[in-house]
């Protein structure tokens, strides 16, 4: 009896997993690329062509929100810095608010026309506020693409009008998605998550910006990121959706159109908020081990993370998964906002899950005087 309903249970998970595997499979079949991720850890739920290089359109857009933001955070920028318009700014074709040579505007205005109405000329007023030119501002965004690892990204321009050289994939996008996320917060998402909003209201050129991502309005939870489009590039969207507890981030790359594009995404969300759900291994500051280090007073180094580390588990299925931790040069001293290792999550030989590593404080090096006392200590 027990070996026969073992067996009709596992024929009951065999259909389960072919469900899942075929509705999987039939995802986004219009776009030319597309990605599902946990935006947290990046954990990778679909996948399509998802390193494919294609052209991004306005969808570059991200990177230049990335340099604003960390320019922001580092207090180089600040939101109520007043910008000019140069000609070469208001020359730009495409989308775009219209500014006129030498009008000013504040860098958060500036902020709500990239995000909310892609505009090609304010972008360039952004870029060439904090990298000095277009070009150098460029070299930026190249910059921080190596340094963010995306291996099949290369930027010419900060809007992403079309040039054959101007390229990245889904897998890529979804990284930088992921990142803005991270440095931009709140402040991100009060703007991303509009649909319309106005600039020059206290003027006779008073402007209505209209986001072109209608998911805003049609899928609960939408909350951004940044759609795109040019003729070579097709129609492009970076979709971030929060429904309770977890977030996701999905691209679809050179689709025909918008109305397949909002429908195949709102496919991907259904799968993803459907299909999985949070698995919290270690909750934030939580003691997640232990190093001995002679040179310090306790010798013992407390090892947090300052986040929850979780990954996504596709619902009724209890997959095994491994972790390890691999620390950096533990050499004091020690800051405690400076990563001292990584906590890695891996489902069938796969990394799932990838979380920087802190020292529950800052670490010094014991003194000559310390060191004395400690042999002291331990004689008596």
């Amino acid at each position: 009896m027990m070996k026969k309903i073992f067996c009709i249970m596992a024929a009951l998970m065999m259909i389960v997993f072919q469900m899942y595997h075929v509705e999987a499979l039939t995802m986004a079949k219009n776009a030319q690329s597309a990605i599902l991720i946990d935006s947290d850890s990046g954990q990778i739920l679909y996948s399509k062509n998802e390193t494919k290089k294609l052209y991004p359109a306005s969808t570059t857009k991200i990177m230049t929100l990335i340099l604003m933001f960390e320019a922001v955070n580092e207090g180089s920028l600040k939101w109520d810095d007043v910008l000019s318009c140069s000609a070469y700014a208001a020359s730009m074709g495409g989308s775009q608010v219209y500014l006129e040579e030498n009008e000013k505007m504040t860098a958060f205005e500036l902020f709500k026309c990239i995000a909310i109405a892609s505009a090609n000329d304010a972008t360039v007023v952004i870029a060439e506020a904090i990298g000095g030119s277009h070009d150098h501002f460029v070299e930026m965004m190249n910059e921080k693409a190596k340094e963010l690892k995306l291996t099949n990204t290369h930027f010419v321009n900060c809007t992403g009008l079309h040039d054959s050289e101007h390229y990245t994939c889904a897998l890529d996008l979804a990284m930088m998605g992921k990142y803005l996320i991270e440095i931009g917060g709140k402040k991100l998402f009060s703007v991303t998550s509009l649909y319309d909003s106005y600039i020059r209201e206290d003027s006779d050129k008073k402007f209505w910006l209209v986001n072109t991502n209608k998911l805003l309005k049609q899928y609960d939870g939408v909350d951004g990121l940044k759609t795109g489009y040019t003729k070579e590039a097709g129609y492009c969207l970076v979709t971030t959706c929060l429904k309770e507890d977890l977030r996701l981030i999905g691209v679809l790359m050179d689709e025909s159109d918008p109305k397949t594009r909002n429908s195949e995404m709102t496919e991907m969300l259904n799968f993803g908020f459907s299909n999985y759900h949070k698995k919290t291994l270690f909750k934030k500051d939580d003691v997640i081990d232990s190093q001995i280090i002679k040179d310090m007073i306790d010798q013992e180094i407390k090892i947090i993370s300052k986040e929850d580390i979780h990954y996504l588990e596709y619902k009724g299925d209890q997959e095994e998964i491994e972790t390890k931790i691999s620390y950096h040069d533990l050499t004091l001293p020690i800051d405690e906002n400076t990563s001292v290792g990584e906590f890695v999550i891996i489902r069938n030989d796969v990394e799932i899950g990838r979380y920087a590593l802190y020292s529950q404080k800052t670490i010094k090096k014991m003194s000559f005087i310390q060191k004395i006392l400690r042999v002291y200590r331990d004689m008596i």
